[in-house]
């Protein structure tokens, strides 16, 4: 199978916030070598690169205040990213036992990025209680691992239905699911009055004062034609589903998505950050990109590009 990764991330600070406290990475993943010395005849500190072994993508919220919640979010990136290139199994074999183990990793990352923010929150005062949201998705295609903490939230979009993957760590969700249980003819006036008041109040975060994170964690297949779409609350909670929905489903690129909702937020009232990732899984090219590609060739094409490589990776292993 071929096919095209569609992939694109943007952050805007919204029109109320005097900072930027969101934070997103997207990166492909891969074993590489820096040559010192040798006899092959090849240059002085060649870098060597291998097949593809994933695509990393992430956003983060951050919390605390003046320029604390902007260093945790980033604290919490730069942790996973050292984490994924030093500590993370490289090779994932198409076997539950190890795909156990990988997701059980994955999470003892946000323990790492734990300490990283409860070390600074020790040493510098203006940083006490600082914390961060992280909504982490790792593509080894056609496997997504999702590693969740916060009110970030991982959206499907499957044949045009869109599809919440995440689940929110606010107490207004868990007075929700509690209401669902108890009553769940009467859950909306049990809600009333309750969740509005606790829906930006979180009670799973990294950092913040919590002892540890409690992250959820879920493994699904891709399909060609899905779109993955990670976002910070900024997001979604000024933009409808429906409108998410909406733009998703329209034949564009990545990046026109991106500044579509981001849009879509500021003309709502761009409350808060605003930051997403989209990752398309495609067929062929969206239009627009076709038209740049004849304009400014593009560096990765269908034949090959990281999609194809880590599909390769993934027919490799299951020999």
């Amino acid at each position: 199978m071929s096919g095209f990764m569609d992939c694109f991330g943007a952050s805007d600070i919204g029109r109320n916030r005097a900072t930027n406290e969101d934070h997103f990475l997207i990166s492909d993943v891969c074993k590489s070598m820096r040559v010192h010395q040798t006899s092959l005849g090849l240059d002085h500190q060649t870098r060597l690169f291998g097949n593809t072994q994933g695509k990393l993508l992430m956003v983060a919220d951050g919390m605390g205040g003046h320029d604390a919640g902007e260093r945790a979010s980033q604290l919490v990136l730069d942790t996973i990213v050292d984490y994924v290139l030093n500590v993370l199994s490289w090779m994932l074999q198409s076997d539950s036992t190890t795909e156990e183990n990988f997701v059980d990793q994955l999470k003892e990352s946000l323990i790492a990025c734990q300490h990283r923010i409860d070390k600074e929150s020790a040493s510098v005062e203006q940083h006490r209680k600082m914390g961060s949201t992280l909504t982490l998705a790792y593509i080894i295609w056609p496997r997504v691992f999702l590693i969740h903490v916060g009110d970030s939230r991982c959206y499907l979009f499957r044949q045009r239905k869109l599809q919440q993957l995440t689940r929110d760590h606010t107490l207004a969700q868990l007075v929700k699911d509690s209401a669902r249980d108890e009553d769940p003819k009467n859950q909306n006036e049990i809600l009333d009055g309750k969740s509005n008041s606790m829906s930006h109040v979180l009670w799973n975060v990294i950092g913040g004062g919590s002892e540890k994170p409690h992250p959820d964690a879920l493994a699904i297949d891709l399909e060609m034609g899905d779109t993955l779409l990670l976002c910070t609350d900024g997001l979604s909670n000024t933009v409808p589903s429906s409108k998410i929905q909406e733009a998703l489903s329209r034949n564009t690129s990545a990046a026109a998505v991106c500044t579509e909702l981001i849009s879509e937020a500021n003309d709502a009232g761009g409350s808060d950050n605003i930051t997403l990732v989209v990752s398309r899984f495609l067929n062929e090219m969206p239009r627009e990109m076709l038209i740049q590609e004849l304009e400014e060739p593009l560096a990765a094409t269908t034949d090959t590009g990281e999609f194809v490589a880590v599909e390769s990776l993934m027919t490799e292993s299951a020999k």
